[in-house]
């Protein structure tokens, strides 16, 4: 049976890796069949469907204040800009997270070790933002072997909005699968619940970043959701297998 989607993340259990804070996200979503997507989820999760659709995620973000969950944030990861591409999941256990197709990085330490420690798809990309009152633009450039694409993306934040079941879906995600050595983990986090604005598309200019991960066809569309977060800080718990569900919260 799937797990519910709760705006609030269930406890997280200890021990936790990892803090971080994310901020000035843009939520850039395209619906599309399942089926189109399924062959990119690593073995013993599916899509996850909202209204018989799955979705497609594009995520320019600012990471601030990366550490362990006691003491200061790590010089050499601290704060950075990433961009992400992301699938919705769902495991055999009814477990609800993310897949990332791809989590792009001005920060090479970063880059090198994420994917070491947890097999996650990061890239090295060189990457700005830029904020003038609510106009956020965020630029990215890949700098990573045999892959070119770059994207411009220009939001401008609105009002509060007040999130319904969609919204949910979208982004009240508490943990990530992925494929490493065989075997299909679960890594999960916890956050307080999303504040969302309203946002408008103000520039999309994508060359190539969509197409590197297989879906260049989404590029010739408007996303079919936009939204826009101030910020979040997250914790992340220890990763297990994706293949025993969620247990009760440690002390």
């Amino acid at each position: 049976m799937v797990e519910p989607v709760t705006a609030e993340a269930p406890a997280l259990r200890r021990p936790r890796i990892l803090r971080q804070n994310w901020c000035d996200l843009a939520f850039l979503h395209w619906a599309v069949d399942r089926a189109s997507v399924a062959h990119y989820l690593p073995p013993g999760t599916t899509p996850d469907t909202f209204e018989g659709r799955t979705y497609v995620g594009l995520v320019p973000f600012r990471m601030v204040d990366t550490g362990l969950p006691r003491g200061p944030a790590i010089p050499w990861l601290g704060t950075f800009l990433e961009t992400n591409i992301r699938l919705y999941s769902v495991d055999a256990t009814g477990r609800r997270g993310v897949v990332f197709l791809s989590l792009d990085a001005d920060r090479l330490a970063v880059v090198a070790a994420a994917r070491t420690t947890f097999g996650l798809p990061y890239r090295w990309a060189r990457m700005r933002h830029r904020q003038q009152g609510d106009q956020h633009t965020y630029t990215s450039a890949l700098r990573w072997p045999g892959t070119r694409a770059t994207s411009t993306i220009g939001i401008q934040a609105g009002d509060r909005l007040e999130p319904g079941p969609l919204e949910h879906f979208l982004t009240a995600r508490w943990g990530l699968h992925v494929g490493r050595a065989g075997r299909t983990w679960y890594l999960p986090n916890e956050h307080p619940a999303w504040v969302l604005r309203a946002a408008e598309l103000t520039v999309f200019e994508e060359h190539g970043l969509l197409a590197s991960v297989g879906l260049g066809e989404l590029s010739g569309r408007p996303p079919d959701h936009l939204a826009f977060s101030d910020g979040v800080p997250a914790k992340f718990g220890g990763p297990g297998l994706a293949s025993r569900p969620r247990g009760p919260a440690g002390p």
